[in-house]
């Protein structure tokens, strides 16, 4: 009787998810959430034919040098900046991410994060559990409408549209800058109106951030384009750590070179810049924006999916529905 083969599972989630697999693979699952040295995580991907991975998890030639036998790996996250694509097609290992599934959950997040930010609620929050509300003021607490002003949306792909689409309720007008402009019948469907960055940058009330993280959009948000904001503007990072000069925009903030922030990624996390923490003016949260339970175990049951798929099991045998290099397939077969 031929052995099955085996996944590992970085970190531990949704147990009747993973029983998926169990028919056709030895699961070797994670049951705490812990980090890996290099080493360890390569003594980990060793022996194993599958993986199912994290963000935080740096899948590159070092981590995959000793794995003859890896041939996938799902990535838990629509971003895969932690995946060396490069390395893995080349040594024939398939990858995939779980997009669409998050999209609207991070999107409602992302409006969290904008309402909070522009009406100080972290501020009156922890102002008041402080027992500093001894009374009211007329002018006091003053922060920014939503409704009725400019969102802008620095990347306007799925995440974005679904960001867009709920600024109708507020009667706000959206601008968007992107490296394509989107069909005019899509601009249309979301009411949405492409300027260049210098334009989004000036004209936004409340700029969210929604571009993946690449090396030429590392600190796409430096001195220079929060000095270039409004200083009554807020801004909002749901995308990815780096993408923020995070110093600069610490800068910014107790300079009063912008109004407010809040940020759900962070350079270098889980560690967060300490000038960051000092401020009042900054929503901070733990890369959470797609955290509701409904959008993980989607997540969790595509990462799944891919898997099976990718050997041979499942309605997409033979075909992992959201794979990142396809031609993997294509050169084995």
């Amino acid at each position: 009787m031929m052995s099955k083969p085996i996944v590992w599972i970085s970190r531990p989630f949704f147990p009747d998810i993973v029983d998926r697999l169990r028919p056709w693979f030895e699961v070797r699952a994670e049951t705490e959430e812990r980090s890996f040295s290099p080493a360890e995580l390569a003594g980990r991907l060793a022996g194993t034919d599958a993986a199912i991975v994290g963000l935080a998890e740096r899948i590159d030639a070092a981590a995959i040098a000793s794995a003859p036998r890896l041939r996938f790996v799902a990535n838990l996250g629509v971003g895969y900046n932690n995946l060396d694509i490069g390395a893995l097609t080349e040594a024939g290992i398939g990858a995939s991410n779980t997009p669409d599934v998050l999209n609207e959950t991070v999107a409602d997040y992302a409006w969290a994060l904008m309402l909070a930010a522009a009406r100080r609620i972290g501020e009156a929050e922890r102002w008041l559990r402080d027992g500093q509300w001894h009374g009211s003021r007329f002018e006091g607490w003053l922060g920014a409408d939503v409704h009725g002003k400019t969102i802008g949306i620095l990347g306007m792909g799925r995440i974005g549209q679904a960001i867009a689409r709920r600024a109708h309720g507020f009667r706000a007008k959206v601008i968007y800058h992107n490296r394509s402009r989107l069909a005019p019948e899509i601009e249309r469907e979301y009411a949405a109106t492409y300027v260049d960055k210098a334009s989004l940058l000036a004209a936004s009330d409340h700029l969210i951030l929604v571009l993946p993280y690449t090396p030429q959009n590392h600190h796409a948000i430096g001195a220079p384009e929060l000095k270039a904001m409004k200083p009554t503007a807020t801004l909002v990072n749901v995308a990815r750590g780096g993408i923020v000069d995070d110093a600069a925009l610490a800068r910014a903030l107790a300079d009063g070179a912008i109004a407010a922030a809040a940020l759900d990624v962070f350079e270098g996390e889980p560690k967060v810049h300490p000038d960051l923490m000092k401020l009042q003016n900054i929503v901070l949260s733990p890369h959470i924006a797609s955290a509701s339970r409904d959008t993980r175990r989607d997540m969790a049951a595509l990462a799944v999916d891919n898997v099976l798929a990718a050997f041979g099991h499942g309605p997409d045998a033979g075909r992992p529905p959201t794979i990142l290099n396809p031609g993997v397939l294509a050169d084995a077969s």
